[in-house]
Protein backbone atom coordinates (compact mmCIF):
# COMPACT_ATOMS: atom_id res chain seq x y z
CA UNK A 1 0.00 0.00 0.00
CA UNK A 2 3.00 2.31 0.62
CA UNK A 3 4.11 1.92 -2.44
CA UNK A 4 0.77 2.73 -4.36
CA UNK A 5 0.54 5.37 -2.12
CA UNK A 6 4.02 6.66 -3.39
CA UNK A 7 3.20 6.10 -7.19
CA UNK A 8 -0.18 8.42 -6.77
CA UNK A 9 1.90 11.23 -4.98
CA UNK A 10 4.74 10.93 -8.30
CA UNK A 11 1.88 11.10 -10.63
CA UNK A 12 -0.31 13.86 -9.28
CA UNK A 13 3.19 15.80 -9.44
CA UNK A 14 4.18 14.97 -12.63
CA UNK A 15 0.35 16.30 -13.63
CA UNK A 16 0.93 19.37 -11.77
CA UNK A 17 3.74 20.49 -12.69
CA UNK A 18 4.62 19.59 -16.27
CA UNK A 19 4.42 22.52 -18.33
CA UNK A 20 6.96 21.30 -21.34
CA UNK A 21 8.33 18.44 -23.17
CA UNK A 22 11.88 18.93 -20.70
CA UNK A 23 9.82 19.51 -17.75
CA UNK A 24 7.90 16.44 -18.62
CA UNK A 25 11.19 14.58 -18.80
CA UNK A 26 12.46 16.13 -15.45
CA UNK A 27 9.12 14.84 -13.46
CA UNK A 28 9.60 11.49 -14.66
CA UNK A 29 13.24 11.36 -12.84
CA UNK A 30 11.84 12.99 -10.42
CA UNK A 31 9.07 10.69 -9.71
CA UNK A 32 11.20 7.49 -10.72
CA UNK A 33 14.03 8.81 -7.67
CA UNK A 34 11.15 9.48 -5.44
CA UNK A 35 9.54 5.75 -6.25
CA UNK A 36 13.34 4.60 -5.58
CA UNK A 37 13.57 6.26 -2.00
CA UNK A 38 9.95 4.74 -1.58
CA UNK A 39 11.01 1.14 -2.12
CA UNK A 40 13.92 1.25 -0.12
Amino acid sequence: MRKFTALIAVLAGLLAGCNTVQGLGKDIEKGGEAIQKAVK
